[in-house]
């Protein structure tokens, strides 16, 4: 997907975060927003990639500070909201364990997003409120078509504490005898799911999990590895996690690919994007 206007302050207010989290050198935090500045001066401008623009920042600031990874204590922060919602989620189970359910939670877990949201946004809340919520856009009836017709399917999972919730989505997947295969960052970029990440949380018990080859933000169809790109052209049936994935992946062409994506919108850009509301939820066939 393409830069709008407003992902410009966006851009910002990621990499200030970013910065707080890699360092308290104040004088590298000047030196590091002025290069930001000077970056996206030429940069941003009408058609340029989204997912790109934020990979690159993000990637200075690790580059730059020596910090690999700075999301690294709100990934375990989501971690633990995701096992704390658990239960309820769980509990919604019980009353109606439909493929519907499922789904719902998988995006209602989606919300576990810290580039999406304010550190101090009261996600906990987001959460509970979301959980009463319907999905705005609803293919669910040719998404159990797809699960009824194809022997295997790609997961691009999202974020660290979103992936609790994608476990209930992947096990009700497997009682439709697919062969799983769980895609994830090779490395760490804002609060995404990497390898280790996966395995603390028992994807592996689900299907294989693979490497994307790329840390980015999102889907980066340009820097994916060679290895990925065969599992992904192997694929016609393919599960997309989060915004990040909706906005790369719409960027290429998937006329040959069953293809849903399960996000909230989360930004006007993306809501306006879909052609829903901010704050959305959905299930949308592409």
């Amino acid at each position: 997907m393409k830069i709008s206007y407003e992902c410009g302050p966006c851009f910002l207010r990621q990499a200030r975060e970013a910065i707080d989290l890699a360092t308290d050198n104040e004088d590298l935090k000047m030196e590091l927003m002025n290069d930001i500045f000077k970056f996206l001066a030429p940069t941003f401008k009408k058609g340029t990639n989204s997912n790109k623009t934020g990979s690159h920042i993000h990637n200075l600031i690790k580059a730059k500070t020596g910090c690999e990874d700075p999301y690294i204590n709100q990934k375990k922060l989501g971690n633990e909201i995701a096992l704390k919602f658990l239960p309820l989620a769980k509990n919604i189970l019980k009353e109606n364990d439909s493929l519907e359910n499922r789904v719902k939670i998988a995006i209602v877990g989606n919300i576990l997003d810290f580039g999406a949201f304010e550190l101090s946004d009261d996600i906990e809340q987001l959460l509970a409120d979301s959980l009463d919520n319907e999905l705005v856009i609803k293919d669910i009836a040719p998404f159990e078509e797809s699960l009824e017709k194809q022997d295997k399917v790609l997961y691009l999972v999202d974020n660290t504490g979103e992936i609790v919730f994608d476990k209930l989505l992947l096990s009700k997947i497997k009682e439709y005898d697919l062969d799983i295969t769980i895609a994830v960052k090779s490395k760490p970029i804002l609060n995404d799911a990497c390898m280790e990440d996966a395995i603390s949380a028992g994807l592996d018990e689900f299907g294989e999990i693979v490497e994307i080859g790329a840390g980015t933000v999102g889907y980066v169809d340009s820097e994916i590895s060679d290895e990925f790109r065969e599992i992904f052209n192997s694929h016609e049936f393919i599960i997309s996690k989060g915004m990040g994935n909706y906005e790369g992946l719409t960027e290429i062409d998937l006329s040959d690919k069953d293809i849903y994506f399960l996000l909230c919108a989360k930004c006007n850009t993306i809501a306006r994007d879909i052609g829903v509301n901010l704050k959305d939820m959905l299930i949308l066939k592409k």
